[in-house]
């Protein structure tokens, strides 16, 4: 899967740009300039929502009333995405048609992206965890979307019969027994999917970690009330706790409360692992979820490495950069051009930022 060629208006700092892309793609210039913000609308483009946490509305430019997103990108064919942002809502179209529903849209452009807030997948809550993992395995996989959407209506639907029942005493458990039973039906198909996804990256993600570093041992573990449970086991679970649902007025098991770890051994990285060994293991799961998206649909999607190179070393840095595989079209944002190897300046092409203004540069300028 490849973007070759991107148009904005009004985006952040952007009034209108055009730029065609290459198979690799280096843009780099001072802090503060305008670099994140060219990926950051590749990523906008293909999931509908920024990186950076953002509310929608930043990514308008300011004094303007809409932002607008096109791309040309080429999996088996070469198709034209568009979306359009308004203080209001967004529109996304592929060829002109409107897509109605954002959930069908996900997933047609597939992007993985590394930047330092990554850290959060390691340091942070599970529920950033599970939010991320939601984030990659909805990209390959379109009904996992939509049984996630399903089961957090049903979630929201329980919850507040929770509470009904615990202020009206004679309320029935009738209705209480066909939401708890939606509930697991999703909960299951979930269940599988974030199972089948971690088994999959496990069965990468070590050598990875050693092609880096030049440790071995890095797993991941998944922790789900759901574990290896059959149906009816699970409904036992939830007929086992339903007092203290109804007390607390919430569902307190189900995957809403899954959990990634990641570990060497019986050694959690969240605890034990240095600031250097988490980046490490973050850019590791990245490029094992790289590979899968490869197994299981066939292409590479694109893949963005915002900042890579602060706090890294340079020996894990060409490690890294010699993990790329050539049939990913690859995004690298830098401040330090001089950092990256010289093989992959030499196949890339050029982007100076500088006043947000964005040119290409002419390898021949001496600049790099």
């Amino acid at each position: 899967m490849k973007i070759h060629h991107l148009k904005l208006i009004n985006f952040r700092n952007y009034n209108k740009l055009e730029i065609d892309f290459d198979n690799y793609n280096i843009i780099y210039g001072n802090n503060g300039e305008g670099k994140t913000n060219i990926v950051e609308s590749i990523y906008v483009l293909a999931l509908t929502k920024s990186f950076r946490g953002s509310n929608d509305k930043v990514l308008i430019m300011n004094n303007k009333d809409f932002t607008r997103i096109e791309g040309k990108v080429e999996d088996r064919y070469t198709d034209d995405y568009k979306i359009i942002i308004k203080e209001n809502g967004k529109k996304v179209k592929i060829n002109d048609t409107s897509i109605s529903k954002l959930s069908d849209y996900i997933s047609k452009i597939r992007v993985v992206l590394f930047n330092p807030d990554d850290l959060r997948i390691i340091k942070d809550t599970p529920s950033t965890r599970r939010k991320n993992l939601n984030l990659d395995i909805s990209q390959f996989n379109n009904s996992y979307l939509k049984n996630l959407n399903n089961y957090n209506k049903v979630l929201k639907q329980r919850n507040m019969y929770l509470k009904s029942m615990y202020f009206n005493s004679n309320k029935s458990s009738d209705y209480l027994d066909v939401l708890t039973d939606n509930l697991i039906d999703y909960g299951i198909k979930i269940y599988k999917s974030r199972k089948e996804f971690i088994d999959l990256i496990n069965d990468n993600i070590s050598e990875l970690y050693k092609n880096i570093t030049g440790v071995d041992g890095l797993i991941i573990n998944y922790i789900s009330d759901f574990n290896d449970l059959s149906k009816e086991d699970v409904k036992s679970k939830y007929l086992n706790i339903r007092e203290k649902d109804i007390m607390f007025g919430k569902t307190t098991i189900g995957i809403h409360h899954d959990d990634i770890i990641f570990k060497f051994g019986d050694k959690v990285i969240k605890d034990y692992g240095s600031e250097g060994q988490q980046k490490n293991a973050v850019i590791a799961y990245k490029f094992a979820v790289l590979r899968l998206f490869k197994k299981k649909l066939g292409s590479y999607p694109i893949f963005i490495l915002d900042d890579l190179f602060s706090e890294l070393d340079k020996s894990k840095i060409d490690n890294i950069l010699d993990i790329i595989n050539d049939g990913v079209q690859t995004f690298i944002t830098t401040t330090e051009i001089d950092k990256v190897n010289k093989h992959i300046v030499d196949k890339s092409k050029l982007f100076e930022v500088i006043d947000g203004k964005i040119r290409e540069v002419n390898k021949n300028e001496g600049r790099v």
